[in-house]
């Protein structure tokens, strides 16, 4: 019988067959390659829960340390200021000195407690955010009435220039104030002459507010200005190493300023001073029951 089949027929019969199997070969490689990523995904997974309850229990522990710290450096805050009120008997020069030494210590240490418990409540989700109609006027005396007491060098001076452009703002003012605090603090603590002035400019157009913090400090060298914002970072240097702190500062600065709907930034050169600034919605966008509503209240 006569073989009616093209020429090449049976080349393309095998050329067919070779490529099913090719096929079949990709296919079975495939399925071995998806099992193996469905068992990295549950492995990750895993790791995941595991990172995520190692971190719930860091923000307890964190938490529970700093209340527990609260009650003791409480009572030394107290007991220095008895002694430094010479209400138990008068003290000579020495005394005073190591009395104000204890004092400022212990300030030292709760405000570092109080760092650790703010940034174990932001981790652990439960920070709370107030909005409220508030004047920039009130925020700025508060601020002013704060720093008063620990201005103790004629060489340095606090300026609070008077807000420009600024509306009233619906925001948690004493959210805000923390971060401005923390700026001033920092500017205050670097600055050894020259003067820091706090400054509030108002962008209609965009509907925000930035305040500035600026010193005549010592100055950040650029290369440092990405990682200042992160947790427990300080600048190496020798008056850094000289004032201790927990670096935690700006990085509270910045996560409470994202909770606000806003910004940080820095502008700084070494030597020449810094600029600290946060720049926040006029109008607080949280949840729908607390956003103000067109009449200057708060919608219910």
């Amino acid at each position: 019988m006569t073989d009616l089949r093209h020429p090449n027929s049976t080349d393309r019969d095998s050329e067919v067959e070779r490529l099913t199997a090719e096929v079949e070969a990709l296919n079975a490689e495939l399925a071995e390659t998806n099992k193996g990523v469905v068992a990295l995904y549950a492995e990750l997974d895993d790791k995941a829960e595991q990172l995520r309850e190692a971190s719930e229990l860091k923000s307890r522990f964190l938490s529970y340390m700093s209340h527990e710290f609260r009650t003791p450096l409480g009572s030394i805050r107290s007991m220095a200021r008895i002694l430094l009120d010479r209400m138990d008997g008068p003290l000579n020069a020495e005394q005073e000195k190591q009395v104000r030494f204890m004092r400022d210590s212990a300030a030292e240490l709760t405000e570092m407690v109080n760092d650790l418990l703010d940034l174990a409540k932001i981790e652990a989700g439960r920070i709370t955010i107030s909005p409220a109609w508030f004047e920039m006027v009130d925020l700025f005396a508060a601020l002013r009435g704060m720093f008063k007491p620990i201005l103790t060098s004629d060489s340095v001076s606090l300026v609070m220039e008077e807000p420009v452009d600024v509306p009233r703002i619906y925001t948690d003012d004493k959210k805000l104030s923390q971060v401005l605090r923390n700026f001033i603090s920092n500017a205050l603590k670097f600055t050894h002459e020259g003067e820091v002035r706090v400054t509030a400019r108002g962008d209609a157009g965009k509907d925000t507010v930035t305040f500035s913090v600026a010193d005549t400090g010592i100055g950040i060298a650029p290369e440092h200005h990405a990682a200042i914002f992160h947790d427990f970072v300080q600048v190496d240097s020798p008056i850094q190493k000289r004032l201790r702190g927990t670096g935690l500062g700006l990085s509270l600065s910045k996560k409470i300023a994202e909770l606000l709907g806003g910004t940080v930034a820095v502008e700084s050169e070494l030597g020449k001073g810094s600029v600290f600034s946060v720049t926040i919605p006029v109008h607080y966008r949280g949840s729908a029951e607390t956003r103000p509503a067109a009449d200057g209240g708060e919608r219910p």
